[in-house]
């Protein structure tokens, strides 16, 4: 590829940036979008613009950039959490490292390799891209020295940064832990594998199983229930019918004892029954009988707590499983109930989908990776030959239209691993969404890197008769050849992506349908939270692509740069803005991405080892050695040091939050405070759909007065983000369930409007 067929692909993402940016300063200051790009602090600070017509709203400005880099590390922790910590560092880590590297390979480098060979030099729009790679650097040449040197100094830099990186993010969990607002997951255990007996329930199996063995310190238990949201429904059923009791007179009664009605299908002719009304004593005796082999044990102390969690309870590891609970915000309630010898079948079978879904994605990989090499489309596509001759067709097609077909066809890939991860049985929200960020980022490296690098040149240039040392000797060949696939792959998934974040272009485009097309009230509850699951990965291989191919083809790094600086203005914006923190692991994601860059790392050091290799520079060859064992080494360390605070908390800590919360009086307000943390049945009132009907225009007044909220006593519109669907209930009716509410409501306010008529009359 020419410098100008990248140069076009970088001109086409630098305008969609540019105008993408540019609408999104606008569009911000329209009140009709607030909730699009101000979701978090409408939520939580209740703020909204006013309506009026100010020309400064359809100006493009800056501000907003500015307001993101002046916040500081408070506001963000306060407004998104711990995570979102840490997620920032990976940017701020991630922009040190590689201005280094930028700095040493650009000018260092890069004239090594433009000036590697004796040959004639073409104006640099002219010139073939692999000219400023090692590809153009003699076998044998003494300048390899450079790159080992660069190498030597990227490599201890990164292992430096990230020590210092690594040990904020445990200041910080710590100061977590202690912070002064009430973790009920402290004091919690989450029990699974409960086994059953013939005579007791669940709930007198747990108390007797700890207050027998745990006496000193548990304090009381919450058996959970498989009713999940059947429960909310039969509430609002039963207040629905308490209203139409309510509002009838004492002679007037409901017959539950007629046959059901059966009313004729108008599009197939067929014949359904109506509801049956059941007896809500028989209905909420079998809900409350339906408990599950799990319950939240609470203790009392935070140390108790950490005791039971961290012990093996019985001789069977597979019965009384004990873990510290999450947070109440955190519960995934649609897995607790899952039986925990079902667990470990659950993720062989996720393993087994992940590795399925990696194997069909290499067939469009495979694809797109052709049409980055001009020779092989002409040879797939003869039809193309007549457009390919044009000079900007060919370079759009080469340069810029493979890596938007890719990423078209990755954004399947996160849905997907979420669906993966909910399977496997996770038992709180951040659990499953860091399993769904480890499955994307190993999906990513295995098919953005090392896919592209095999379809490129390996599988063309291998037989059935190469040795393992030819694929690795093709595979340190391929990787300076390949950098133009990567760098356009940066500005299209990179650049551009960001800017669609910033744009929030599927919010924007939901938001516009509801208001404007279907007319219907905004979803004032809703607010989504940060998709972790999927801009983790997606730093992560900018950096694995960055660490590859900073010395070998160091014209990468300033397009990197530039990601990464757009990337901490925007996610720190639609932190503050956008994304609600609605729960948080505490810095979790750190760990994964701590281990990212030390693959990334050692791999850099075994593809520089291939190449020097080709290049007949044992020397330079052997200096890449001594560089992976120090980096091991260093892993090692940090694992010894810092991980074990990522996985438990300090027994010290917990010992003095416990002391200091005794002296003070507080622990008797925590111990009742407890008693309604956990609540899968929530006590508020379940407000039901409103029921729509059609009036003529004289009754339009009268409806309206009539379906108007009074008091108690009305039908309220049901609380947006309330789905009255539920994954662990297939296959029951809860249709029919809702439309019997529905029709209860119904019955309810045509009757107070046949009584408020009478009255008139």
């Amino acid at each position: 590829m020419k410098i100008s067929a990248l140069m076009t692909s970088a001109g086409i993402n630098i305008g969609i940036c540019v105008l993408l940016w540019s609408l999104y300063s606008v569009l911000r200051k329209q009140p009709a979008f607030v909730r699009v790009y101000f979701g978090r602090r409408i939520a939580e600070e209740n703020r909204l613009l006013r309506e009026a017509f100010i020309l400064e709203r359809f100006v493009p400005s800056t501000g907003w950039i500015v307001k993101a880099l002046q916040c500081t590390e408070e506001d963000l922790l306060a407004a998104a959490g711990l995570d979102a910590i840490a997620f920032n560092r990976i940017l701020v880590f991630s922009i040190r490292i590689f201005s280094l590297a930028a700095i040493l390979c650009l000018f260092g480098i890069l004239p090594v390799h433009y000036f590697g060979r004796k040959t004639h030099h073409l104006e640099i729009p002219s010139e073939q891209l692999h000219m400023f790679t090692v590809q153009n650097v003699e076998v044998q040449s003494r300048w390899l020295w450079v790159h080992s040197l660069v190498l030597y100094i990227i490599s201890g830099v990164a292992c430096f940064l990230l020590h210092i990186e690594y040990k904020h993010i445990a200041r910080l969990r710590l100061l977590h832990l202690k912070r002064t607002t009430l973790n009920p997951g402290q004091f919690t255990v989450l029990v699974r594998g409960i086994p059953k007996t013939a005579n007791e329930s669940c709930s007198s199996d747990v108390d007797d199983f700890f207050t027998k063995y745990h006496a000193s310190s548990y304090l009381f238990h919450q058996v959970v229930y498989k009713a999940g949201k059947v429960q909310k429904i039969m509430t609002g059923a039963k207040k629905a019918c308490g209203k139409l009791d309510h509002s009838t007179s004492t002679d007037t009664t409901l017959d539950q004892s007629r046959k059901a009605i059966t009313y004729p299908c108008c599009v197939c002719g067929a014949s359904s029954n109506s509801f049956q009304l059941l007896p809500t004593d028989e209905v909420a005796k079998n809900i409350d009988n339906e408990e599950c082999a799990a319950a939240f044990v609470f203790f009392k102390t935070r140390y108790g707590a950490l005791l039971a969690s961290q012990a093996l309870q019985t001789s069977n590891p597979t019965k009384w499983v004990t873990d510290l609970a999450p947070e109440p915000d955190n519960v995934y309630w649609s897995n607790i109930w899952l039986p925990y010898k079902q667990l470990w079948i659950r993720r062989i079978a996720t393993l087994l989908g992940s590795l399925v879904f990696s194997v069909l994605f290499l067939l469009p990989v495979t694809f797109i990776q052709g049409l980055s090499q001009l020779d092989q489309v002409h040879r797939k596509l003869p039809f193309l030959n007549g457009l390919l001759k044009q000079p900007y067709i060919s370079q759009i097609i080469t340069g810029y239209l493979p890596s938007v077909i890719l990423l078209l066809f990755l954004y399947t890939v996160s849905p997907i691993m979420i669906l993966f991860s909910t399977l496997e049985g996770p038992t709180s929200h951040s659990e499953r969404k860091r399993s769904a960020c480890s499955k994307v980022l190993y999906f990513f490296i295995w098919n953005v890197f090392f896919v592209n690098l095999a379809s490129g040149a390996v599988i063309s240039q291998l037989n059935s008769s190469s040795t393992t040392k030819d694929i690795a000797v093709q595979l340190a060949g391929v990787i300076p050849g390949q950098t133009t696939f990567f760098i356009t792959y940066v500005l299209t998934s990179g650049w551009a992506s960001l800017s669609s974040e910033l744009m929030q272009l599927f919010g924007l485009i939901y938001n516009f349908i509801i208001k404007y097309v279907l007319r219907m009230k905004e979803d004032t509850a809703f607010v989504p939270t940060f998709p972790y699951h999927t801009e983790v990965p997606k730093v992560m291989l900018f950096g694995l692509l960055g660490f590859s191919c900073s010395v070998l083809a160091p014209l990468i790094l300033p397009f990197l740069l530039v990601y990464f600086f757009l990337g901490y203005v925007v996610y720190r914006n639609q932190l503050l803005n956008v994304y609600r923190m609605r729960y948080d692991s505490g810095g979790l994601y750190w760990p994964i991405a701590h281990n990212t860059v030390m693959f990334s790392l050692v791999l850099t050091q075994i593809i520089c080892f291939g190449v020097f290799g080709l290049k007949k520079s044992p020397v330079a060859a052997g200096f890449t050695i001594p560089p992976i064992f120090f980096i091991l080494s260093f892993n090692q360390y940090c694992r010894t040091r810092f991980l074990p605070l990522f996985k438990t908390f300090p027994t010290q800590d917990l010992i003095d939050l416990d002391r200091e919360d005794e002296r003070s009086g507080r622990m008797e307000h925590i111990h009742h405070g407890l008693r309604s943390a956990y609540r899968q049945f929530p006590d508020e009132d379940i407000k039901l759909e409103k029921i729509l009907t059609v009036r003529n225009d004289e009754d339009q007044d009268e409806g309206r007065s009539s379906s108007e909220p009074n008091g108690e006593q009305t039908c309220k519109e049901q609380e947006p983000g309330r789905d009255l669907c539920h994954p662990t209930l297939e296959g029951l009716p809860v249709s029919r369930l809702r439309d019997s509410v529905r029709s209860i409501a119904f019955l309810w306010t045509a009757k107070k409007r046949s009584g408020d008529s009478a009255l008139m009359n």
